[in-house]
């Protein structure tokens, strides 16, 4: 251990200090969501803003107001450039502007992005305390971050004690490490959204077609978190998710998740990213039963087709006669990202027993808008093909669409509609010769 200390201290520093191993033209990458590291973050900022730094790249996924309030300011941005794996609430504004561009991707595909097809100069993120054995943890933080880490020119962690040390493989062995800081802050702390009636309605309506012993993902948003809710009476679930959150946190105290029938990591909850309240993270810390892996690993679809009945569910945006889902592109720009949905719509329909779910609310802007429309406006994308699309839920019911004509698609996409688009919708599929 005393070798361990040595080095330990001989690595560590001031965060303005680490951020001198930044130079001009670097690539960077930071960690995701609850691993982003403020400290760092922070005086990497502090001396672009200074004019020690030009023609920065910096690549995030879902950043929040830690990346938005440092390396993604505005006055910053003559001199970082900013890309995005997947826009959040803090960078659709810049994506909007061209003040940061969206790169396309499956989110199981990133890492193999950062290990072939970038030169990464920096990878910078939180991670628990050094154990004696001399090895951090990912914690919250696996996904894309343990590849970078991993093929970097230098890696720079920031040691906070609130971030959980968690097992699978989320280890980076200090002899990895360049530059250690301490900032020992309290870790975000993202708590539920209150439910609107329909989460509860279509929670009921997903949860009661899941089996027993079946194994789930659950994505974000107000419809997942109420499909947690509606699994209390289910028994044996498993766990195997891109997120991992507090109703799951819920469901494994209750004893609804046990994990024993999971066919892969039996009694083991896997997640690539974790995001949710203090609890959790406690919850997480040192438990034998959470183990994190790389976001190649987890949303593989050939990995996730593994597990026996297994369940996805995700949300979308908006949904057309023909089936085809978009998820991430709202008023004319990128919104979000494609994610993990299509990795788990994939993986769990090859599954033995597997379904995807796609929820939605019926309407947007207080009803006056249909989420069902017969063809999506010319520049949307496509989030989910058509041909994968399973089983779509809405506050008015759920179907399947698969081994259905183009006729019997339509007409059972137009019966989850709200009632008062649904004769619009049939004149449409009528035009389109759908129906």
């Amino acid at each position: 251990m005393a070798s361990y200390d040595s080095e330990y201290k001989r690595k560590l520093t001031m965060p303005e200090k680490a951020a001198e191993l930044i130079n001009n033209g670097d690539t960077i990458v930071h960690g995701l969501s609850v691993a982003e590291p403020p400290a760092l973050l922070g005086a990497i900022a502090d001396r672009a803003r200074r004019g020690n730094l030009t023609d920065i790249k910096i690549f995030s996924l879902n950043a929040t107001k830690i990346a938005a309030n440092t390396v993604l300011a505005v006055d910053l941005s003559d001199c970082i450039q900013a890309y995005s794996w997947f826009v959040g609430e803090s960078d659709r504004a810049l994506v909007k502007v061209g003040l940061s561009y969206f790169v396309p991707n499956y989110f199981h595909q990133i890492p193999r992005i950062c290990r072939d097809f970038m030169q990464i100069d920096a990878t910078v993120t939180t991670v628990s305390p050094m154990d004696k054995a001399g090895f951090f943890s990912f914690g919250t933080s696996n996904d894309f971050t343990s590849t970078a880490a991993r093929h970097c020119k230098n890696l720079m962690v920031e040691v906070n004690e609130h971030m959980p040390r968690v097992f699978g493989e989320s280890l980076i062995h200090i002899s990895e490490v360049d530059a250690i800081v301490e900032n020992h802050v309290p870790l975000m702390d993202v708590k539920p959204a209150d439910p609107k009636p329909e989460d509860e309605i279509i929670g009921r309506f997903v949860a009661d077609l899941i089996p027993d012993g079946a194994t789930f993902q659950l994505g974000t948003g107000g419809i997942p978190n109420a499909v947690a809710r509606s699994l209390t009476g289910h028994k044996d679930l498993g766990i195997h998710t891109e997120l991992f959150c507090p109703g799951m946190v819920d469901l494994i105290k209750k004893g609804v998740v046990t994990g024993k029938k999971k066919n892969l990591h039996p009694r083991k909850n896997v997640y690539t990213f974790a995001r949710g309240t203090r609890e959790m993270y406690e919850f997480m810390n040192d438990n034998p039963s959470m183990e994190s892996y790389p976001v190649s690993y987890v949303n593989d679809p050939a990995i996730i087709a593994q597990n026996e009945n297994m369940i996805s569910i995700n949300s979308i945006i908006e949904v057309d006669l023909l089936g085809q889902c978009n998820s991430e592109y709202l008023g004319g720009s990128q919104y979000s990202g494609t994610g993990g949905q299509l990795d788990f719509v994939r993986g769990a329909f090859n599954s033995k027993g597997g379904k995807s779910f796609l929820a939605f609310y019926s309407t947007a802007k207080k009803g006056t808008v249909s989420r069902v429309v017969p063809r999506f406006k010319t520049g949307t994308v496509v989030t989910t093909p058509r041909m994968d699309t399973h089983y779509l839920a809405t506050e008015y019911g759920v179907i399947n669409l698969k081994g259905k004509s183009s006729r019997d698609r339509a007409l059972d996409i137009i019966s989850i509609a709200h009632p008062k688009f649904r004769d619009g919708l049939l004149i449409e599929a009528e035009n389109m010769h759908l129906i």
